[in-house]
């Protein structure tokens, strides 16, 4: 992981030796892959690219060369790609930071390189007439709308964000939390779709670093202090499963591996259990070098080795040989009881698998061009780059919503569907009957009224379970209906129902546009773009076929526009909050704290080109408090909503509109009282709730907002809202509460 760099001192002589030197390990590593044409043509792109960033250095004060080579470096080495690939990388930001062009790269490199050098440069040129449009989002939709022609894009990106993320200590602190976002949220489960797992867990390691920093660090400290004891348990736990396989006369490697920190944390909080508790930390591989027809019998005879030599545990057996996931991984995976009483995982996987397990898609294709691919297996990664170009043919889905889309189209997680012949089909779990109907064939989901699951009858929205037999239900008289576009999962089911709809209502379009500029132009309104979305907000109609809609069929009136545009609904409002407020006799501690917020918001000490910022809220979903680390995110113009640095919203948010990214901390001499939360789990006794209220009111003399306690089968969960000042008393609070008999676990919620 990445330390903090000293200061970079240059010496022209000493970056030429180095820059030369990084050329040289990528040539040299390419040499037997690449014939003397090949080599010339890398060559031309590596002095084209060291000329065009001459004058150009990092931020950490270093040649901006190193990037780009180190890039390419990535791309050869760890990702095993060819020439074209490492031409594209050296040359990956030449039209983005300098005066060359794209025609000047087709002209030189021809159309090939450069359809995938526009494909990783970022749109600068959007005109930015809405808020709520995320430059993100349209340069990752710009990636996806060249990966779906040529994948090697996102994989030159992928490298260029592996390197980034290695460096990533230089930037400032709200470039770090933006960049670490997006690696997060879009590019780490990218990698994993894709199979690249050894990039997948450095971005996500990379990302915790700077996102949350305290787990990420504590997870390492321990990892590190028990490897000794790692070390000396595997040596014991292989030597006799070595003895029985030189016996069988099978050759294998056997090495270990650790699971990544980020992977250790989702676990911990997914589980909600400590570190101590988890036994897959580590696992041990046996690879083993076999033609395609061999893989599989000598997979299950070192399984048959390891269950003969040691207890395993059933239900963590998974075999991935004859259902490999979706990004093509295949591996047998059996966990076994060691003689020192700790799990061990143990993965059986040929040389073939074990490429593609680690270098994903590029490594498949390798197998493929050399006909060493089993004739049964089936390239997942296709068929979800197939599902990729129809979402990219939606006209109507804007930059987010194609994230959106896509990241539901990232998960590996999927159900296995039967018909009622038996034919099996493969959904993203989560798929509903009608997900299922668009499957076998568009007509049969236009007119699904239902289903019979393994012969019960259940509605189009029932989720299906693995293994289910499912037969469809249809009627004549059934159409699409946009509330279906809530919950069905596969992009091929939200297209044919979208499509359905606009066929259907488009001629209300027409009808509506008409009748809204004959009301806007009596009640003396310009018909713009935004003055149609104030009216769509304050209607809350998402969809604009909806909305034209609603017009057409005379739902809206022209005294409700004046209203919204007059602000005769928000004089209303005010009305009825002052009768309600002189009705209200004395005001609760929430509504202090919220009008303080209001009264002083320089609570935070933003930077001076934001003091324009009027309002300071506290996100609802992570409830910062003095002393936790804090970010502040612009939701608009005038208003501020601060949230914690490892808020998952906050993250998504972040890696979606980096730009509106604001310093935020906490003022030393702030006195009021913050909404927080713990919870609390144990086992049932007499006075124990006096307990913890005691030590709540009395010792520590908190305002208690609510307490909630559920007990079962002797076991109580107890949720605690509070008001509390700092994160310091926080802490203090929980640690004096597990102190208490019988309390098993308390945690702030939102941890």
């Amino acid at each position: 992981m990445a330390t903090k760099s000293t200061k970079y001192i240059p010496d022209e002589k000493k970056e030429r030796k180095e820059i030369l030197k990084k050329y040289k390990e990528i040539l040299s590593y390419l040499y037997d892959k690449t014939n003397k044409e090949q080599r010339l043509l890398i060559r031309k792109a590596f002095h084209l690219a060291v000329n065009a960033h001459k004058d150009m250095r990092r931020r950490t004060g270093e040649p901006y060369i190193y990037h780009p080579l180190e890039v390419a470096k990535i791309v050869s080495q760890e990702i095993n790609l060819g020439t074209t690939s490492v031409v594209c990388a050296l040359l990956h930001d030449v039209v983005e930071d300098t005066d060359y062009t794209l025609e000047d790269i087709q002209d030189i490199f021809g159309e090939k390189v450069a359809k995938i050098i526009d494909g990783l440069t970022k749109i600068e040129d959007i005109v930015i007439n809405d808020e709520d449009i995320s430059i993100q989002a349209e340069n990752f939709k710009k990636i996806f709308l060249s990966m779906s022609e040529d994948v090697r894009v996102i994989l030159i990106k992928l490298a260029d964000r592996l390197h980034n993320m290695r460096t990533l200590d230089a930037m400032p602190l709200e470039k770090q939390w933006k960049i670490a976002s997006e690696t997060a949220y879009f590019y780490a489960p990218i990698a994993h779709r894709l199979g690249l797992y050894s990039i997948k867990s450095e971005l996500e390691d990379y990302a915790m670093q700077y996102t949350d920093p305290i787990a990420y660090n504590t997870i390492s400290n321990k990892l590190k202090k028990s490897e000794p004891e790692r070390e000396t348990l595997i040596e014991d736990f292989v030597r006799p499963i070595k003895e029985k396989l030189k016996e069988k006369g099978i050759d294998a490697e056997v090495s270990s591996r650790t699971k990544s920190i980020f992977s250790i944390y989702q676990k911990m909080k997914r589980k909600k259990i400590d570190f101590e508790d988890i036994y897959d930390i580590f696992a041990v591989r046996f690879v083993f070098d076999s033609d395609v027809e061999n893989e599989k019998p000598i997979c299950w005879a070192i399984y048959t080795i390891v269950t003969e030599l040691y207890k395993t545990n059933a239900s963590r057996e998974r075999n991935f040989l004859t259902n490999p996931k979706p990004n093509g991984y295949q591996a047998l995976h059996v966990t076994a009881m060691s003689n020192s009483g700790k799990w061990v995982e143990v993965q059986i996987r040929s040389k073939r698998m074990d490429e593609i397990a680690e270098k994903g898609f590029a490594a498949h294709y390798k197998y493929k061009e050399e006909n060493k691919t089993p004739k049964d297996y089936e390239n997942r990664v296709e068929d979800w780059l197939t599902k990729i170009r129809d979402i990219l043919k939606s006209e109507d889905t804007s930059a987010l919503d194609f994230l959106n889309e896509i990241k539901l189209n990232l998960d590996l997680k999927e159900v296995i569907i039967f018909t009622p012949k038996g034919d099996m089909k493969v959904l993203p779990a989560g798929s509903t009957i009608l997900d299922f109907a668009y499957e076998l064939h568009t007509q049969l989901g236009d007119t699904c009224i239902g289903g019979k699951v393994n012969y019960n009858i259940v509605p189009v929205n029932h989720v299906l379970k693995n293994g289910d037999q499912v037969e469809i239900i249809t009627s004549k008289k059934q159409t699409p209906k946009a509330d279906w576009l809530d919950f069905v999962k596969t992009s091929k089911a939200k297209e044919a129902i979208k499509s359905q709809i606009r066929a259907e209502q488009k001629k209300y379009y027409d009808k509506g546009v008409n009748l809204l500029k004959m009301f806007f132009e009596e009640l003396k309104i310009k018909y713009s773009s935004a003055n149609i979305r104030k009216l769509q907000d304050a209607l809350e109609i998402k969809s604009p076929i909806e909305f034209w809609n609603y017009i057409a069929i005379g739902k809206l009136s022209k005294n409700r526009i004046r209203k919204i545009f007059f602000n005769e609904e928000n004089a209303d409002l005010e009305e009825f909050q002052k009768k309600f407020t002189e009705k209200k006799h004395e005001t609760s501690l929430e509504q202090l704290i919220d009008e303080e917020l209001k009264i002083n918001p320089e609570i935070f000490m933003l930077d001076e080109s934001f003091d324009n910022i009027e309002q300071v809220q506290i996100a609802d979903c992570c409830k910062p408090i003095p002393g936790d680390q804090v970010v502040g995110f612009q939701s608009s113009k005038k208003t501020l909503v601060v949230h914690r640095i490892n808020c998952n919203n906050a993250i998504e948010q972040m890696s979606k509109y980096g730009n509106r990214i604001i310093k935020a901390r906490w003022r030393k001499e702030q006195n009021i009282a913050f909404l927080s939360g713990i919870r609390i789990v144990g086992f049932d006794k007499k006075g124990i709730l006096k307990d913890i209220i005691d030590i709540v009111s009395s010792d520590f003399e908190l305002n208690i907002k609510s307490i909630n306690i559920e007990t079962k089968r002797n076991v109580f969960t107890g949720v605690m809202m509070l008001y509390i000042e700092n994160v310091n008393t926080l802490n203090n609070l929980i640690e004096n509460l597990s102190k208490i008999d019988n309390i098993e676990q308390v945690t702030r919620i939102g941890f």
